[in-house]
């Protein structure tokens, strides 16, 4: 982890206050650096994540050298220098920093002495035992809801994947291969290209030519799944931050891009322009809203747990019972994107999440109480698509430590429901 300064150190202890104590995801708490300069307020949230990613592996370190636990904010401290100090950061830049922030605290600055004896034994003995150290865990009851899900062996190799920096993927407009090769990227079996250490996103060649745009490749998949053809009018519920529907509008489609939010959909706005795609945005609630559909993809809202590789924060902001608050509303999307479901039309539902809660019985439910819906395994009968990855109702189940050895992929579950004709 590269040195950063004061300023960026101080913004990455706010942030982690805004998670950890007060639980708000960390992509809206980045209000609080709003007065920081650029470049330190992406230096605090790198640093901030980078220590969300290793929270466990860091209060492992920390119990060997302190007896007590400290106050929040001065945990936090401790939490983000030992994580720095055990990935390469030079001892006097964090430690120094650290004591002066510290000490000019209001409340806990009398604690400067602990951070500064404590940190100065992480950096000595800290790095050996880090590299020595399992990767970090889920917080219990959430990992606990996984281990039901998948089995005890399946969670450890996600918590491994989830250690690491996720790579960036790319889904390109078209040749991919060529794509690859440009950006020094690999291209996966499935059509995305992977970049390792991208950079500054729209610094990358092809970036203002609107050659592509970011898109897990487990993301990806889905509307490869849909495969909507040229001239079919398809319908994107849920559709921000939009890489589903620039997808479907680069092939052809006529497509309607549908959110609740109106800021979310002006991202899309922004993609649409830089790539000279069009679709029709369309403001609202899904469960309102009307039209005849050739084809629709359901991205419903969900528990993102599929996403923590991305998002180490969520761990920490959602309490595992409260994974399945959004289950009912699946189903009532899902039932009202049926009535809007041209007869022959086809609807691909998916979540970004790894419970089956929100994937796999939620479809199996659907069969039986969607007038003869049908599942369309053939479907799924894609590029780089694994016939293990298939689930017994005839979904898509894909996990993060799937492709591990190319920096795995996000949780998603995807089916394709066809509805009769006539």
């Amino acid at each position: 982890m590269a040195v950063t300064g004061t300023e960026s150190r101080r913004g990455a202890i706010a942030l982690l206050g805004a998670v950890l104590t007060d639980r708000r995801m960390l992509s809206d708490s980045l209000g609080l650096l709003e007065r920081s300069p650029p470049a330190d307020r992406a230096r605090a949230q790198r640093l901030a994540t980078e220590t969300l990613r290793a929270l466990d592996r860091a209060d492992r370190i920390l119990g060997r050298f302190i007896d007590r636990r400290p106050p929040v904010y001065v945990l936090n401290i401790l939490r983000l220098g030992t994580v720095e100090l055990c990935t390469g950061g030079a001892a006097h830049g964090v430690v120094s920093d650290l004591v002066a922030i510290t000490g000019a605290h209001r409340r806990h600055g009398k604690l400067k002495g602990l951070v500064n004896a404590v940190l100065r034994k992480v950096a000595a003995e800290g790095p050996a035992a880090w590299a020595a150290l399992r990767p970090p865990r889920l917080p219990k009851a959430f990992r606990s809801r996984l281990v039901a899900a998948w089995g005890a062996p399946a969670v450890a190799a996600m918590e491994e994947v989830h250690a690491t920096r996720p790579p960036l993927d790319l889904t390109p407009r078209g040749d991919a291969a060529a794509l690859a090769q440009e950006l020094g990227g690999v291209l996966l079996d499935t059509g995305s290209v992977r970049l390792d250490d991208p950079g500054q996103v729209s610094g990358l060649a092809g970036y203002d030519a609107g050659q592509w745009w970011v898109q897990d490749a487990a993301a990806a998949l889905p509307a490869r799944v849909l495969a909507a053809r040229p001239g079919e009018a398809v319908l994107d519920m849920c559709a921000a931050p939009g890489g589903k529907t620039l997808q479907m509008a680069a092939g052809g489609a006529e497509v309607t891009a549908l959110d609740l939010s109106e800021a979310r959909l002006d991202r899309l706005r922004e993609n649409l322009a830089r790539t000279g795609l069009a679709a029709r945005l369309v403001t609202g609630d899904a469960r309102a809203h009307q039209g005849r559909y050739d084809a629709i993809l359901l991205d419903a809202p969900c528990s993102a747990t599929g996403t923590i590789r991305r998002h180490p924060d969520l761990p920490h902001i959602k309490a595992a019972g409260e994974l399945d608050a959004l289950v009912p509303l699946q189903a009532e999307m899902l039932d009202h994107a049926w009535t809007l479901l041209a007869p022959g039309g086809r609807l691909v539902f998916c979540t970004c999440s790894l419970l089956p809660a929100e994937g796999e019985t939620q479809v199996a439910a659907a069969l039986q109480r969607l007038d003869g819906a049908a599942i369309d395994r053939a479907a799924l009968d894609l590029p780089g698509v694994s016939a293990e990855w298939c689930t017994a109702e005839g979904g898509l189940r894909l996990r993060p430590d799937y492709l591990a050895e190319r920096g795995g992929m996000d949780g998603f579950y995807m089916a394709c429901l066809r509805k009769p004709e006539g």
